[in-house]
């Protein structure tokens, strides 16, 4: 249940910034969401190796 704790907490956002007619900043609130998990998941894990 932790895991989802962000996913949610930015689920929240975006609906609520939607339904306050913001849907420029709920986008862009889903994009940079989005933008960091793949960062996140793409990154090299190890930075310490010498490559």
């Amino acid at each position: 249940m932790k895991v989802l704790l962000p996913w949610l907490a930015v689920l929240a956002v975006v609906l609520l910034l939607d339904a306050m007619h913001l849907s420029f900043l709920a986008t862009a609130v889903a994009v940079t969401w989005l933008v960091y998990c793949v960062w996140t998941w793409v990154r090299p894990k190890n930075r310490n190796r010498a490559g």
